[in-house]
């Protein structure tokens, strides 16, 4: 499936460039005031009337195909297997990659700080404060 999607892309990319060259080869209707810098040369190649004949077919030709590999492309990246969205490929990973229960439920223990189920203590009196509101917080009304 990668190796289509490359080939389609390096088609779409030469399919731009030759279109590109293509609508730049064809005369405007003011193609006669640029005669006179050297671009009325051209017409004569084809004849009068054979280039933008066919120059026009060409690129309609081109425009086409160029179309028909943006929706080649298009359908290849919408409808891919895997996940649809950035949420999920993000759950798939952590799921793959389960580190065990213990380890993610412990937490570092610091000798600076109470352990975690420890009451609030009163620094004016040395009981336990009252719904454990920090200390040095006063209480909520």
């Amino acid at each position: 499936m990668e190796n289509l999607n490359a080939i389609l892309l390096v088609v779409q990319v030469l399919l731009s460039i030759t279109l590109i060259t293509l609508v730049l080869l064809q005369h405007g209707k003011g193609a006669d005031a640029g005669a006179a810098f050297g671009s009325g040369a051209s017409a004569t190649v084809f004849g009068a009337r054979g280039s933008g004949n066919f120059l026009t077919r060409a690129t309609a030709i081109v425009a086409v195909l160029f179309f028909l590999t943006c929706l080649a492309l298009a359908y290849m990246a919408t409808n891919r297997e895997g996940p649809s969205s950035i949420v999920d490929s993000v759950v798939d990973t952590q799921s793959m990659q389960q580190a065990p229960a213990s380890s993610v439920l412990q937490k570092p223990e610091s000798a600076d700080l109470p352990p975690m189920d420890a009451p609030v203590m009163d620094s004016s009196t040395g009981n336990p404060a009252a719904a454990n509101n920090g200390g040095d917080l006063p209480p909520a009304d």
